[in-house]
Parts: C-alpha cells; structure tokens; sequence
C-alpha cells in the first residue's frame, strides 16, 4: 500500500496522510483509537471492524497478515469511517449489521435491542425444561434471538414469540426469513399476547426490559442507541414490566410449566421474591457467567 506511513501512530490517533501497512498494525492502531475513546472491547471491536471493511473472514485476514499483505485503499478508507463512527460509540452491532447469538448470526441496527451474550443463558435454562415437542413463548422477544435460537437447536418445539414494537418486530421478522426457522411470530403486547394458548405452554421464556426508572445506563451504546421500550422497566425497582410479564406467563403455562425470565443483577434477591409472592413455586435465580444474578426460573404450581 502506498503513502505516508505516518497515517495512524502507535496510540491509534488519526494523523494526516494515509498507510497502515499490515492487518495486524492496522488493528494495533485502531485499537488505540478505540480505547482512548473508551470503548470496552477495543482489540476485537478492532479485528471485527478490518474483517468488515475488507469482507473477508477472520481466518482470512490471519491468513494475509502471515503473507505480508496489506488491505486495500478502499478498504482502509471504509474502515476510517467505521472506526470514526465506532469512536463516538455507535454500537459494533450496528456498524457490522451483524450480532452473534449462540451459534446464529442476527441481523440488527437502529431500532431493536441488540442481544447480548449473557442473554444467551436462558436458551440453556429453556430447553433444558422444554419437553420434547414442547411448545415455548418467547414474550418480549426483540430482534428473536431466544425465540429463533430455540427454534434451531429444538427443531421439535412449537416456538413463538411476541414483540411489541414495530420496529424490532421488523427485524426480527428479518432474521426469520434469512435463518429459514418455524417461528411463529406476533406483534402485540406481552400481557396478553396468545389467548389461545392459555393453560398449554410448557415454557415461557423473557428478556423483558427491566432496567430501573432513573437508573441511566453507563454505556453510550446501551443509554443512547438501544431503544428506551425495550430497556426501563417501568418502576423505580425496574420490576413493573417484568412481573407483568411474568403474570401473563403464568395464564399462558401448563400445570407446573416453567418460567425463564432475565433480570438486572440488583434484581437477584427482589424479583425472585416477588414471584413466590405471585404463587410461583421452585423459584431459583441463577448467575451468568461473570457470577452476576440474571435470570430466574420458576414453575407454575400444579393444579
């Protein structure tokens, strides 16, 4: 490639005159840029923005750094305005239009919550409870990450799901049609959402939003770009909408079906005892793998 090598400097700032010479520089001095900008993850946020502007697989750009290769003018040009976007903390997911979710790749952008990995949890807790042939709700269901998950790796459920929004309805009717998965998906709201199927659920399964009123985000990602429906819920304690869920849940479940439901980690001790309070029986509440309470699951109590 050709240019001023001065292009990028070791700190990653952005200087005058273009060059930055091998996929592995390139992703040193983005890299920079995006921690001094405050970004969490910055040397994979890095990584995953050079296999983006090149559109070429990891492995491949592995691959080209070995032989001495160099990205393309027009790709570096591209990878300056993501990482120019990516600097003012507009999300990785919306640059890349991409976020992984178990083993699914979704498709996201403005307008719907992008999954997060300690979500993907109750997936495990779900199907863990899910009899064979099973039929699970997905209530709150966003871009359908739990739902379409579900979907993929038991083949023999009868999923749903329900979104509100238009807008995070769209793109999860989107990962529907490219995943090619039986979802039966809705638009409505959850606290009385499938009527028909009151009292033959076996699981159902929620993120629902549940941060606490006036609790703001830290995260820029999150606080600015996540949409507000599907992130307060509705209380100071942040636990209106989650019970409220939770009591359409229960109308919707079986004799002894099972609750999957995510949960703030200042919710671990509350949201559980609110539940026993609603009737539910073995309530337990499990920590996600940072050791952080986030999901509870519970058990409608047999007839």
């Amino acid at each position: 490639m050709t240019g001023d090598p001065a292009r990028w400097s070791s700190s990653g700032e952005a200087l005058a005159e273009p060059r930055i010479e091998t996929p592995r520089s390139t992703i040193r001095a983005v890299a920079g840029r995006l921690r001094a900008a405050g970004v969490a993850s910055p040397e994979s946020d890095a990584a995953l923005l050079l296999t983006h502007a090149w559109g070429r697989a990891a492995a491949d750009v592995r691959r080209a750094d070995l032989l001495g290769e160099t990205p393309p003018e027009p790709v570096v040009e591209r990878l300056e305005g993501l990482v120019a976007a990516r600097v003012q903390r507009i999300p990785l997911q919306h640059l890349t239009g991409r976020a992984p979710f178990r083993d699914l790749e979704l498709q996201v952008g403005p307008g719907v919550f992008v999954p997060r990995p300690e979500t993907e949890m109750l997936v495990d807790l779900a199907a863990a409870g899910l009899p064979q042939g099973g039929r699970v709700v997905d209530l709150c269901t966003g871009s359908g990450a739990i739902a379409l998950a579900l979907a993929a790796e038991r083949p023999d459920a009868v999923v749903a799901a329900v979104e509100l929004d238009p807008l995070a309805r769209a793109w999860a009717d989107r990962n529907r049609a490219t995943l090619g998965l039986d979802l039966d998906l809705r638009s409505g709201a959850a606290q009385d959402a499938f009527p028909e199927l009151e009292g033959e659920v076996d699981v159902v399964v929620s993120n629902p939003p549940y941060i606490p009123v006036g609790m703001e985000p830290v995260d820029p990602e999150v606080r600015d770009h996540d949409p507000a429906v599907a992130l307060y819920g509705g209380s100071d304690d942040g636990l209106r909408i989650p019970l409220e869920v939770a009591a359409r849940a229960r109308a919707l479940l079986r004799p002894g079906g099972l609750l999957v439901m995510e949960h703030a980690d200042v919710q671990g001790a509350t949201l559980p005892a609110q539940l026993v309070r609603q009737g539910w029986v073995e309530v337990h509440d499990h920590d996600d793998l940072t050791g952080r309470p986030r999901a509870v699951t519970a058990r409608a109590p047999q007839a």
